[in-house]
């Protein structure tokens, strides 16, 4: 599938010396859901705002349809919708005035019959006519995404939607997002909710520190989450791991005196009683066991050693 957006060796550098983006190339599909996840301050929002033109990249060359953002600003931006972590709406206007004006700011022509559309797959249609400070928090939400929709946009960026918001509404802008993909839309979503990541992307993104550390297809990481860990405690240090065991691919702790065992939670057979079993007739005596769940910080470490190697 081709790409719609193409960074390439993107770096932005602050007045002050700060590495906002340490480049950053990434390539996003069409019609794809990319979640990019990372903490505060890891340059999601930075990036964002350079492929939308908002902010001037120090080095690097983004392209959106093949439009370059800055030789060809006005036909890149024509192609992007963009969602903002903060609502930041007129309170006195109407639903349906605030999404025709954005419109209008695109340079489109008045076509109600697409806002009308837009404003019923977003639930609003019953609201078109609500100034936007009787609104809750989540349908303001809702009219920011109508808002980014209104120029009819083949990419669509969203900036932590659900920040701030209950886990009922979080889910039902889920719904929404996976509605708008069906509609064609390539959705990117910044986030630092793997369950978000994980209910709506196709593909996830890990940014850190102004750096893509690995992009993976989701059910390849879903897949990482789902290892854990049995350490078994021995009640006396082991030189080696003995041969009978070898099967199990055991991890033997510096010291001899842990063995940790890998496996897949959500396999119907884990490998665990049998392994207990082997571990008695291979004449290790056990003094505790404890699992462990893998975390995505764990995954972010071994994939990037993984790479790295």
């Amino acid at each position: 599938m081709a790409a719609i957006v193409s960074v390439s060796n993107l770096s932005k550098t602050y007045d002050g010396g700060f590495e906002a983006l340490k480049s950053v190339s990434l390539e996003i599909e069409e019609g794809e859901i990319l979640a990019l996840l990372g903490p505060n301050g890891a340059g999601k929002t930075t990036l964002i705002s350079v492929i939308c033109g908002i902010s001037t990249a120090t080095s690097g060359h983004v392209a959106v349809g093949g439009h370059d953002v800055v030789d060809a600003y006005r036909d890149a931006r024509r192609l992007i919708g963009l969602v903002p972590q903060e609502i930041n709406l007129e309170p006195f206007e109407t639903v349906m005035n605030t999404v025709r004006f954005s419109r209008g700011l695109f340079g489109k022509p008045r076509n109600d019959a697409h806002l009308e559309e837009v404003l019923r797959r977003l639930s609003l249609w019953d609201k078109r006519d609500t100034q936007i400070k009787s609104l809750s928090g989540g349908m303001k939400r809702r009219v920011l995404i109508a808002k980014a929709l209104s120029h009819e946009p083949r990419v669509l960026f969203l900036d932590e939607p659900t920040a701030g918001v209950d886990v009922e509404l979080r889910r039902d802008m889920w719904n929404t997002v996976a509605d708008l993909k069906s509609h064609g839309v390539t959705i990117i979503l910044t986030t630092h909710y793997i369950e978000e990541a994980e209910a709506m992307a196709d593909r996830i993104g890990i940014i850190a520190r102004g750096e893509i550390r690995l992009v993976r297809e989701k059910a390849d990481l879903m897949r990482e989450l789902g290892k854990k860990r049995l350490v078994i405690e021995l009640n006396a240090p082991t030189a080696a791991v003995p041969a009978a065991l070898e099967p199990y691919d055991l991890a033997r702790s510096a010291d001899g005196c842990e063995l940790t065992y890998t496996y897949d939670s959500r396999k119907e057979r884990t490998g665990i009683t049998r392994l207990l079993t082997d571990l008695s007739a291979a004449g290790l005596q056990l003094k505790d066991i404890r699992t462990e769940q893998s975390s995505l910080e764990d995954i972010f470490v071994g994939l990037v050693h993984e790479d790295a190697s």
